[in-house]
Parts: structure tokens; C-alpha cells; sequence
């Protein structure tokens, strides 16, 4: 049970890292024009748009890669007991 934990903790904190790559490419180029930006969009994307659907944006900001990986940090949290 604590090498699956691991292993999922590990990809969740991959998923974290694409988040903010995301997050930094929307800030410097809101075209997603580049390969990288481009996959970061589709690996982020059928997890942030639930959240964005629920949480409207505050002052013109989107919030919901904030919310992602908040919870994200709370799974792996909680997947370092099960270790």
C-alpha cells in the first residue's frame, strides 16, 4: 500500500509542476502557441475546468489553478499517512 501511496503522490506533485508551468506560460504568453504550453493546457485542463465552472473569477483572475493545487497539497498530505 505505501508504494502505490508513493507512486501517486509523485504523480500528483508532477501535476502540481504542470499546473504552475501553466500558470507562468498564461502569465508570459496567453497564446498557447508553444508545444509546452500546449500540452500543459491539456493535461491541466479536465481538472481545472470543473473548478472554474464552480468559482467565478475574482477581479478578472482566475482562481481555479490556486484552488487545484491547494487541494492537491491536501492529497498528498494525506497520502504521506498512508505511508
Amino acid at each position: 500500500m505505501g508504494a502505490i501511496a508513493s507512486f501517486l503522490s509523485l504523480v500528483i506533485w508532477l501535476f502540481v509542476i504542470v499546473v504552475l508551468v501553466r500558470v507562468a506560460f498564461s502569465w508570459l504568453s496567453p497564446m498557447a502557441t508553444n508545444p509546452v504550453s500546449r500540452f500543459a493546457f491539456l493535461i491541466t485542463e479536465p481538472v481545472l475546468a470543473p473548478v472554474r465552472r464552480l468559482l467565478p473569477p475574482v477581479s478578472g483572475m482566475d482562481l481555479s489553478p490556486l484552488v487545484v493545487t491547494l487541494a492537491c497539497y491536501f492529497v498528498i498530505h494525506a497520502l504521506g499517512f498512508v505511508v
